[in-house]
């Protein structure tokens, strides 16, 4: 076995077709406001924050005064413009900017945990009916310091047991058929502890970000957890900060923002 620790990287994040995004502009009326931001980001928009004030102006056709008679002013500050989605809770618009994170040596504890944030999400884990464990990635989480030789000994033990009885089952043997091989190494993974390493594809919208960080921050959340989520809540204020401004990391290190259930 070997000791791990929890990577995360951001693997995906919007991109604007600003192609298409001005041919439309130009039929509503409004290809002012993306001249406007194109000219603020040197060209280089934040597609993630793009699309959602993007959404946003959609619903009230806000693109500039006069496209709307109702509308007789707009707010030119994309910054302020975000504000205002968030103390206003208009948080469906969020929902348009998807950003996908890898994983990388987190425990089955921490998949079970997040998996029941499916809404607005995606998964793909690494499946252990299909890779065998032969060398066992553990963390020993620090409630179990005290005991750790204890801990680590345990998890040898069964790693020795997966390579131990792979072997006696002939698994690896010529001419073994691979549904021989899946059965197999479906039923040794019942053997397997649940905090040991694996990884996962999360793919979630800015809006199931924002509640998953405050969730699984939370001073009572799960340790992995927190310290996952740690890590995601600052890659996401550099990633879109004008979509989670109102952020703020406590000394106890939850991440607690203004505006609740936006």
């Amino acid at each position: 076995m070997h000791e791990t620790s929890p990577g995360v990287f951001l693997l995906a994040r919007p991109s604007i077709d600003l192609e298409g995004m001005r041919a439309y502009l130009a039929d509503v009326g409004g290809e002012s406001w993306l001249e406007r931001r194109l000219g603020e980001a040197q060209g280089q928009p934040n597609g993630g924050e793009l699309i959602v004030e993007f959404g946003g102006r959609a619903c009230y056709r806000s693109w500039e005064p006069g496209l709307n008679p109702n509308v007789t002013r707009v707010r030119t500050d994309q910054r302020e413009y975000f504000a205002n989605i968030l103390r206003s809770a208009h948080g469906s618009v969020l929902e348009h900017a998807n950003y996908s994170f890898i994983f990388r040596n987190v425990s089955r504890v921490f998949t079970h945990e997040i998996i029941r944030h499916r809404a607005g999400s995606a998964f793909s884990q690494e499946s252990l009916r299909y890779v065998r464990l032969t060398d066992i990635g553990f963390r020993v989480p620090p409630a179990l310091e005290p005991v750790r030789q204890q801990v680590l000994t345990i998890v040898e033990q069964l790693e020795e047991f997966q390579q131990s009885a792979a072997k006696e089952l002939g698994i690896d043997e010529e001419g073994v058929p691979f549904h021989v091989k899946k059965e197999v190494t479906s039923a040794l993974r019942r053997l397997a502890p649940i905090g040991l390493s694996t990884d996962i594809l999360w793919t979630a919208n800015a809006r199931t970000l924002r509640h998953v960080i405050e969730m699984r921050t939370a001073e009572g959340a799960e340790e992995e957890l927190r310290m996952v989520f740690d890590k995601i809540a600052r890659i996401m204020q550099a990633e879109a900060p004008g979509l989670f401004q109102d952020f703020a990391r406590q000394d106890d290190g939850s991440w607690v923002p203004e505006h609740h259930k936006v």
